[in-house]
């Protein structure tokens, strides 16, 4: 890695869902209207948010997560979840009702499919004045699109006005109004959401057709690696690391938030694609969201193995 990686514990702050994802294992998806034998069932704290969160803590980073929980059972498990993770749960509000859910079925290939009901995350208009503080001095704001469009709007005008790096996961995948991308810094989207955004397939054809409307994109591609771009340079490419994927629930969370924290760290964007790639091929290689992600020392493991 390069000299100038720095020694300082990165901050990161999530703006994001938190869902329960409830996980169902099987060898073959259904048709429509057909019903298979599952092998395995598991519950798992998730939602994209939180996910990103996890991964970054585990990265190195020190967290602070915004968003919801109901006031139901799953809420308090998530809620004790992330703190277990080391993460600052003070801008975590309870609302009335239901937290949201992530209905998962995971096929024998690793490959998914899946249903969030938002509970929770769909009463979040945008983070409060009082969450402010939160924001000030962290090295990088983390978004997605699982909370209300009007929310994710509002934590992005919150990161510039602050004066923090935003990043943003546009997915689930929709139209991302001009204002929004006015105040992201690095778009994080996979293949399929680049091509919905752009209307091209092709990911060097997507990037630049992205690269118009931000300064920064990292494209994820699953197998196929990772591409990234910034406005006057050449564009970076990384190899996926080879991996036997049983599960890739988590993986563009595992990456994003572990790219975030290797670049707060001072490293450049190809190292901290590398590093990023190594823990999402670890992540993949296990069942389960949160539950799946490296830890630090396993990262660096890996890339010195």
């Amino acid at each position: 890695m390069s000299d100038d990686v720095n020694s300082r514990v990165p901050r990161l702050a999530v703006f994001g869902s938190v869902n329960m994802d409830l996980v169902a294992y099987v060898g073959r998806m259904p048709g429509g209207g057909e019903t298979v034998t599952g092998t395995d069932f598991r519950q798992v704290p998730g939602g994209k948010g939180a996910n990103q969160a996890v991964a970054a803590a585990r990265a190195g980073a020190r967290v602070a997560f915004l968003g919801a929980v109901g006031e139901d059972t799953f809420g308090s498990e998530l809620r004790a979840n992330l703190e277990a993770e080391g993460v600052d749960v003070d801008g975590l509000r309870t609302v009335p009702g239901a937290s949201g859910i992530a209905h998962i079925v995971v096929e024998g290939d690793g490959g998914n499919r899946i249903i969030v009901v938002p509970g929770a995350n769909g009463e979040v208009s945008g983070p409060p004045e009082s969450d402010r503080g939160l924001l000030e001095g962290v090295d990088a704001l983390l978004l997605q699109l699982e909370l209300p469009m009007e929310a994710v709007v509002a934590g992005a005008r919150m990161g510039r006005e602050t004066g923090v790096p935003v990043y943003l996961t546009p997915a689930p995948a929709r139209e991302l109004p001009d204002e929004l991308l006015a105040d992201v810094d690095v778009l994080v989207p996979n293949q399929h959401e680049a091509a919905a955004i752009t209307g091209h397939d092709e990911p060097v054809a997507a990037l630049a057709a992205l690269l118009e409307r931000v300064p920064e994109v990292l494209l994820t591609l699953g197998s196929a690696g990772s591409l990234y771009g910034r406005r006057g340079e050449e564009p970076v490419a990384v190899p996926a690391r080879k991996v036997n994927a049983v599960d890739t629930t988590a993986a563009g969370d595992t990456f994003c938030g572990s790219f975030a924290v290797a670049r707060a760290e001072g490293r450049s964007a190809r190292e901290a694609m590398e590093f990023a790639a190594a823990a999402a091929a670890i992540s993949v290689g296990r069942h389960g969201a949160s539950s799946s992600m490296a830890t630090r020392d396993e990262v660096e493991a890996l890339l010195k193995g």
